[in-house]
């Protein structure tokens, strides 16, 4: 039995390599997918929570300084909380925060939206006794729903340049 755990572990890697799967960052930081995302230019939002997604995807962007940006990712943030849950006292209980992005990532030699589309995440917050500690929380949550969603938004751009960089190779 152990003998044929390794056969059929190549049968599997040969029959997946017919599949078309290929890794989204082959080439590391030289290969198509990320030097496309380096000349990405993020446009500047309004905020807490636009200067929190700004900052994510830079990072995850890795723009940098003196190169030449070729599209800009434009977006609109929402941000609500909403309490859920209602102690006897009429106190709120339980929050839910949502970061919603409606994104575009525009062409700037012609001004072509390329991509528009939207990325979400929420999260629950314990609304407690103390009003520090609730700030605390929902600031918390807006940092963490920050990074969810800018990887959600990184994920989308990086799937559209991989797939029309294909169409343009053929």
């Amino acid at each position: 039995m152990m003998r044929a755990f390794p056969i059929l572990l190549v049968a599997g890697a040969f029959a997946l390599s017919g599949c078309g799967l290929r890794p989204l960052y082959s080439g590391g930081s030289t290969g198509t997918v990320a030097t496309t995302l380096a000349q990405v230019d993020v446009a500047s939002m309004e905020g807490k929570a636009g200067w929190l997604m700004g900052n994510a995807l830079r990072d995850r962007l890795h723009t940098s300084q003196g190169v030449t940006p070729r599209y800009r990712l434009e977006i609109k943030l929402d941000d609500k909380i909403i309490g859920l849950g209602i102690r006897r006292d009429d106190s709120i209980s339980r929050e839910r925060r949502t970061l919603r992005a409606r994104y575009q990532l525009v062409d700037l030699s012609n001004g072509a939206v390329l991509l528009d589309a939207a990325a979400r995440s929420d999260a629950g917050i314990d609304s407690v006794r103390s009003e520090y500690g609730t700030i605390a929380a929902e600031n918390t949550a807006l940092e963490r729903l920050s990074q969810i969603v800018a990887d959600q938004i990184v994920t989308r751009v990086a799937t559209y340049v991989s797939r029309s960089g294909d169409r343009a190779a053929r």
